[in-house]
């Protein structure tokens, strides 16, 4: 390969797919599976648990967008990781990173396998598994602007999916078609707001 070559990036990707794209991988397999386990075991109490962490999280965004306006590089999390506290830090944070992303990603695929058992239980969850990891890295073999639209279109699809259960939910409540009303003090009531 000739020295002198230069190699440049082509944008592929528009603003509204990457608005689309941010906004979709914040919505992920817990909110609509995990988080019937978490209320049921936590109560009430999960309101105050997922602010504390949504402002902690807030915070180290915010911290981690005022370090990329300051200095502007092509990298993640872990260059900061790297040049503030160590070669050790940078490597620990980028494997950890890789390795998170690895095991949310086979979390994504049994939580679909789940879904997909729940209306056809004859087919196994490894199936379901295997069939959309590779329609997943297919997606993301073919080219970024595929890629862009593909995850515009499931964010859509999520967006839409939780814009409906807001919708229906707030029908049940206003119609009174959902029995008993609920109200502020079910948050204390029947085993307290720590049960």
């Amino acid at each position: 390969m000739d020295a002198n070559n230069k190699h440049e990036l082509k944008q592929g990707l528009s603003n509204r797919h990457i608005q689309l794209i941010a906004l979709g991988g914040a919505i992920g397999t817990g909110l609509f599976l995990g988080l019937s386990q978490t209320i049921k075991l936590a109560g009430p109490s999960i309101l105050l648990g997922y602010a504390i962490a949504g402002i902690i999280a807030f915070l180290i965004m915010r911290h981690l967008g005022e370090m990329v306006v300051e200095e502007p590089v092509s990298g993640s999390f872990s260059y900061f990781a790297n040049k503030y506290w160590g070669k050790m830090a940078g490597f620990m944070s980028g494997w950890n990173y890789w390795v998170l992303y690895v095991l949310v990603s086979m979390a994504e695929l049994s939580a679909i396998g789940t879904f997909i058992q729940f209306w056809w239980p004859e087919i196994p969850t490894w199936l379901t598994a295997l069939f959309f990891f590779i329609l997943i890295n297919g997606i993301n073999l073919v080219n970024v602007r595929f890629f862009g639209e593909s995850e515009f279109l499931f964010s859509c699809i999520k967006i839409v999916a939780i814009l409906s259960m807001i919708g229906f939910g707030a029908y049940l409540l206003l119609s009174g078609s959902a029995g008993p009303q609920a109200g502020v003090a079910n948050l204390w009531q029947h085993g307290g707001f720590f049960p």
